[in-house]
């Protein structure tokens, strides 16, 4: 191996390519001896986890059994015993999940899943030693506690995720990375990186496997010779390793390289060229000398679109029944600000390829659709098969409201009763824009559209069409019941921010 001095000096170029300029070894940054905010935040979770336990217990001992009696009285012993070992049990089974390992937390849906986990664990293994011991334990006590803890729970959760998301965009709680691969690979981590700071790694440096430049770095980062790493992955105590694309040596430079890096404290990341594919689709199988990823792919019948199905007749018959105050006072409206129907029809295209009829406020002019042709010149750059302009003269006042707040969009809980629609989905395409599609959009007419999506928390109108098209495929290729409910969560954020409504 070459010695430190030597760690940047220049390479013999490939053949038409130009070479890296040299880099001196001190200008990789060196990094804290000890991360202090991974303790600090696992730390953090464990007391907000017990307050989260606690008050549940508390409100489930209020609800089943109110105040204790008298100036004297007290909490059945029994009852205190119980709520003792329940939260124990609780915060050991969300510890024996990992729900706080920090290579999770505040990314995707796998941290709330083990909190989801934990707590079944929990009452489930309550059961069964209620059932060994003879424990009498009330069941109203359990049925409040349960979902009163685990709300409680995810709600600690979302908050700190949005405390930890918003010191990354500060620059902190980021690990040191170094990002080794050909170019094209590296460049594309690079971005990635710094653009997803959720993921929670900053690049230091990058070594270039096949000699090539990589613009986004030169001048910023190092560029780092691969036979130097190991010793300046331990001198400037890196903790990070990123693997993007194929080496030279193939997967016995891998390991090698793994080898190299023990007893460092560096993680050895091996960066999947499966960029569309969601981490629950992907199972390691270590098979001895052949290791296999398996990618499930994605399924349009079964059990959990049967539950999919119940959710979106529960939600919107709930919705209709409870909205149905602000619905009558929307239709009041807009029969009184101007004239024309208060409800607007228009065909869509839904589940594979078939139109229906989909209903919403009407939030323009009578006319809106003749005046279409003599705006056609207003539309927004980058979206040639949506129409889309800001500051449409054919909305209403009472419209601009609306859509602000995407109040137009309720009427389409009738849709997703009568099963056109899903509460979550690929938004509902014209005809028209149908028409114009490549092969692959029409994915997204596999399953059914719906009233909010990926699309419907990440931008709404202010997407490129080709922005909207991404998300929705992934969407499609990726969907689960959990990210369903996480996707609702954050619509309502969505509504009341107002962003990219219009």
């Amino acid at each position: 191996m070459s010695g430190l001095a030597t760690a940047f000096s220049p390479r013999r170029p490939a053949l038409g390519v130009t070479p890296h300029p040299a880099v001196r070894s001190d200008r990789v940054a060196a990094q804290p001896r000890r991360l202090a905010w991974p303790g600090r935040l696992t730390r953090a979770l464990v007391v907000t986890d017990t307050l989260a336990i606690g008050a549940s217990l508390a409100v489930a001992q209020f609800v089943r059994f109110g105040m204790p009696a008298g100036r004297g009285g007290s909490v059945d012993s029994l009852y205190l015993g119980v709520a003792i070992a329940v939260a124990a049990l609780w915060i050991l089974s969300l510890s024996a999940t990992r729900s706080r390992d920090t290579r999770i937390i505040a990314v995707g849906m796998i941290e709330y899943q083990r909190v989801v986990n934990a707590t079944l664990w929990t009452f489930g293994l309550l059961a069964i030693l209620s059932f060994l011991v003879q424990l009498e334990v009330a069941r109203g006590y359990l049925a409040v506690a349960l979902p009163v803890g685990l709300a409680l729970l995810l709600a600690g959760r979302v908050a700190w995720r949005r405390a930890l998301n918003a010191m990354r965009r500060a620059g902190r709680c980021l690990t040191g990375a170094i990002v080794v691969g050909p170019a094209a690979d590296v460049q594309r981590v690079v971005r990635q990186l710094r653009v997803n700071l959720r993921a929670g790694y900053r690049p230091i440096g990058v070594v270039v496997t096949d000699g090539r430049r990589v613009h986004d770095v030169e001048g910023e980062l190092p560029t780092i010779d691969i036979d130097d790493l190991p010793a300046i992955s331990r001198r400037t105590r890196t903790r990070a390793v990123m693997i993007a694309g194929n080496l030279p040596g193939g997967h016995a430079q891998i390991r090698e390289l793994g080898w190299q890096l023990e007893n460092a404290r560096t993680e050895l990341i091996l960066v999947s060229r499966l960029t569309d594919v969601a981490g629950p689709r992907m199972h390691l199988r270590p098979v001895q000398d052949l290791p296999m990823v398996h990618v499930d792919l994605p399924q349009y019948t079964g059990v959990n679109h049967a539950v999919k199905r119940v959710i979106d007749v529960v939600a919107a018959g709930a919705a209709l029944v409870l909205l149905a105050p602000v619905l009558a006072f929307l239709a009041m409206s807009i029969r009184l600000s101007s004239a024309g129907p208060v409800i607007f029809r228009q065909t869509r295209v839904g589940l594979q390829g078939s139109t229906f009829t989909m209903f919403k406020f009407r939030s323009m002019v009578v006319d809106a659709e003749a005046r279409l042709a003599a705006l056609q010149a207003e539309r927004d750059a980058g979206n040639e098969v949506l129409f889309k302009i800001k500051g449409d003269p054919r909305i209403t006042p009472i419209g601009r409201v609306m859509r602000r707040y995407s109040l137009d969009e309720l009427p389409q809980f009738v849709n997703v009763l009568i099963g056109d629609m899903s509460l979550i989905g690929p938004r509902p395409p014209l005809p028209a824009e149908v028409e114009k599609y490549e092969d692959r959009v029409n994915r997204r007419l596999l399953i059914k559209p719906g009233i909010t999506g990926l699309w419907q928390v990440s931008g709404r109108s202010n997407l490129s069409w080709e922005d909207s098209v991404k998300l929705d495929l992934s969407y499609v290729e990726n969907w689960s019941v959990t990210g369903d409910l996480l996707i609702l969560l954050k619509t309502i954020r969505a509504v009341f921010r107002s962003e990219g409504a219009y």
